[in-house]
């Protein structure tokens, strides 16, 4: 993918370098809740498995967030595959989002926005059927005005919390 500034100059996305696992592990930590956050380790193991679905943002040259997703052969996410990594299929037909992270510090200035339209624009560029997602009801209006659209509960029980199927086709 290149490498994309956004029209303020502040927002930078870019692809996430190996090295970067760690430090993105630590970001996840930050913005999800211990029950459904992935562990600095399993970043790691993803970033192994699916470097090139892991896009960094960078605010004035500090990594200030991230998206990552595996891809799969249906328009699903179900639970599993946040943990068995064999379930990714790198010639799958639909993107996933595992996770979109901003550092609370950083929300409210487009990066959650430009982090998503840039993972869409890569799914398009790599002729995927569409991405598909599990968010919680307060964020979908957040992921509506990115074009997906709500599938309804989730038949998910990660972390404990209530999901909604979001899909975006292309």
């Amino acid at each position: 993918m290149e490498q994309r500034t956004t029209e303020q100059n502040k927002i930078r996305i870019r692809q996430a370098k190996p090295e970067e696992a760690r430090l993105l592990g630590e970001i996840e930590k930050h913005c999800f809740p211990p029950a459904e956050a992935a562990p600095v380790e399993e970043i790691i193991k993803r970033m192994q498995v699916f470097p090139e679905n892991f896009l960094v943002a960078e605010w004035q040259e500090r990594i200030v967030g991230f998206i990552n997703g595996g891809t799969a052969d249906e328009p699903r996410l179900p639970d599993a595959m946040y943990h068995d990594l064999s379930l990714h299929r790198p010639k799958g037909a639909y993107q996933t989002v595992f996770g979109l992270n901003v550092l609370p510090e950083y929300r409210r200035n487009g990066i959650a926005t430009a982090l998503v339209k840039a993972f869409i624009q890569l799914a398009r560029q790599r002729k995927k059927a569409g991405m598909v997602l599990t968010c919680k009801e307060h964020l979908i209006p957040f992921y509506e005005s990115c074009g997906f659209e709500n599938y309804g509960k989730a038949d998910s029980s990660h972390g404990g919390a209530v999901w909604y199927d979001m899909r975006i086709l292309f």
